[in-house]
Parts: C-alpha cells; structure tokens; sequence
C-alpha cells in the first residue's frame, strides 16, 4: 500500500507536483498533447507506479472542471464510438499492469504513438476531408489508449490521434475528450483503491494539497485556448504528442 510517510516530502518533490498540478491544470483547459510532461513530473516525485493512483483523483477534477465549461460542444457520437474499446483497454490494463516490463512497454507505447503522429501528418498534409469509418480504427486506437490511461495515465496521445482523425474543430476536440476521460478516470477509482491499492486516505491528503496548482493551471489554460487558432491547435498537438512520446523514454 502507498503510504504518505513513505514519500520524503522534500522541497523539490512538492515543487515538482505543484508544477505538474498546473500543468495538468493548463492541460484540461485544452491544451492537449502535455499529458506525458504531467505523468513524467508525477512519477519523479512519487514513483511511477504510485503516481497514476495518486494523479487519478486530480484528473476527475479537472475533467469535471473541462465538461463544464465545454459541455456545449460535446460531440457523443464520437464518445460512443471509442468509449466501450477505451473500457476494454483499462480492464486489460488492470490485470497487465503489474506484470508487463516496464521497458517493453515504454518503448512499444513510443513506436505506436509516433507512428500515429507521422500517419496524421500525412493526413493532413494530403488535406484529405475523408476520416476513418472502420470500426477497427476506433477499436484499435480505443483499445490501447485504455491501456495506457490504466497503467500510466498515458492514453491522452491515443485519444489525440483519434479526435484529430475524425477532424473535430477545437472546442469540440475539447469538449469531446473531457466527456471521455472523466467517465474513464471515474472508471479506473475503484481498480487503483481495490486492486491495485494506489488510492487511500493519505493520497487524497496530497490531492488537497495540489489542488490550488490544479485551479491556478485550469484558468491560466482557458486563456491560452482563446488565443490559439484552429489550425495552429492541430499542429501543437501533433508536435506536442511526438515530443511527449519521447519523452517518456527518459523516464
């Protein structure tokens, strides 16, 4: 079990999940793409595993605070598409997850979402208006962004390369994607407090103390999102999801 006098509470481990707090804050607002920078930040400062316990909390309250504010624009006939394969993938990923070598998986997750991203490009340098209608697209794709979200918190490059495929315009891209993860992190609350045992009362106690960074970051990302352009937010996000993917090699 994950114990909150386990963890030396040092100066720079607060700074860096305060940090990471903003960002995940920042990064619910809209700004996709920055979720591995979250992940790699919490994993530094409590350990991999006991990270995505930890951070799952933070993330329902900042998917309540996306749908909220982007509930208009929530596009369903997308969500229902790739909801029941991202269901899939978490309870694949409940039972791998303390098996599946760390490494291995680190560097398949960095081949497929690079792969991804270089296949997007593509697209959109073709400026193709025809998108994926295959069931085995969203299944794929769906399938293993479950798996990631259940065993790093990682499934946000997954979901990016699907939303981006179906060419949604931004607030629906956010919309969209909040609706999504906030029924699927709420999905994954009992796995890690009854399975995995990575949620407790002294991880909430951290939660508390993280969440000004979290509501300090999702305000400062609402600005930001009023500032980007259409077509720039589709290649930050595609920029940001490759160096994401590298990123997590270094974790």
């Amino acid at each position: 079990m994950f114990l909150l006098s386990n963890i030396e509470t040092t100066f720079s481990t607060w700074s860096i999940a305060f940090l990471a707090a903003i960002i995940l804050g920042i990064s619910k607002s809209g700004i996709k793409g920055i979720s591995v920078v979250i992940v790699a930040l919490m994993a530094i400062a409590f350990g991999a595993k006991q990270s995505t316990g930890l951070l799952t909390p933070l993330l329902v309250v900042g998917d309540a605070f996306a749908v909220i504010y982007y509930k208009r624009h929530t596009q369903w006939k997308y969500i229902v598409r790739f909801l029941p394969w991202m269901i899939l993938g978490i309870l694949v990923g409940v039972f791998i997850g303390q098996n599946i070598p760390e490494k291995t998986f680190k560097f398949i997750m960095v081949f497929v979402i690079l792969g991804s991203v270089i296949m997007m490009y593509w697209w959109d340098k073709k400026k193709s208006k025809k998108v994926p209608t295959h069931w085995a697209f969203a299944g794929l794709i769906g399938t293993i962004a479950g798996v990631t979200t259940m065993i790093g918190n990682l499934a946000g490059a997954f979901s990016n390369i699907f939303f981006l495929a179906m060419r949604l315009p931004k607030n629906q891209f956010i919309g969209t994607a909040a609706t999504l993860f906030l029924i699927t992190n709420i999905f994954k609350l009992p796995f890690h407090y009854f399975v995995w045992k990575t949620i407790n009362m002294e991880t909430l106690v951290i939660n508390l103390k993280l969440l000004p960074g979290l509501i300090l970051g999702l305000f400062a990302g609402i600005y930001l999102v009023k500032l980007i352009k259409d077509d720039f937010y589709r290649k930050m996000i595609l920029i940001l999801t490759a160096l994401g993917a590298i990123l997590i090699l270094f974790r």
